[in-house]
């Protein structure tokens, strides 16, 4: 497996497990590496087979299959709990779900919005955290303020790609 230790200079990283993604597409072709180290171990495991048969040993397809498939597993464990957390969109571990509804509560609380649904905060890589929420803003205000404000409190949480949907409502008198 790879380890390379960065300096942590604003740039985007993943250190997951062993292995250290500076960028997304590391990812990538960290997969292709392993790809080709499986197809290997998996052509090594024939030879080992057929070796082991002609030995007269028993079952040895099987035994080297086992074998195989047990390297192949170890070897990707750790790009697939990397591209699990992405796929499912994991919660960020370092933004805490209180600061989150803190942050809810104050949109909330601005004269402009009635009620914020759909949040939903994911961390893409190590360190970029992004997400969406659909804002309900009273009818005939001017949104410019409030999304402003929305960015803002969320960046401040370390939330930098944030996608906001308005949604006009009544006019309501609070």
């Amino acid at each position: 497996m790879i380890n390379r230790d960065f300096d942590t200079d604003d740039s985007n990283y993943a250190r997951i497990n062993l292995v250290t993604y500076m960028k997304p597409e590391d990812m990538n072709y960290h997969s292709v590496c392993l790809h080709v180290l499986a197809d290997s171990i998996h052509s090594s495991g024939l030879i080992l087979a057929s070796w082991f048969l002609s030995l007269g040993v028993n079952n040895a397809e099987v035994l080297c299959l086992g074998l195989v498939s047990v390297a192949v597993f170890m070897l990707v464990m750790s790009l697939f709990k990397a591209t699990g957390g992405i796929l499912l969109q994991s919660a960020p571990p370092n933004i805490s779900s209180s600061a989150l509804h803190k942050c809810w509560r104050q949109i909330v609380s601005l004269e402009d919005a009635t009620e914020v649904s759909q949040a939903r905060f994911w961390e893409l890589v190590h360190g970029h955290v992004v997400g969406s929420l659909s804002l309900l803003v009273k009818k005939e205000m001017d949104d410019r303020r409030t999304l402003g404000y929305v960015h803002g409190l969320y960046n401040d949480l370390g939330i930098h790609d944030l996608t906001v949907q308005t949604d006009y409502g009544k006019n309501l008198v609070l």
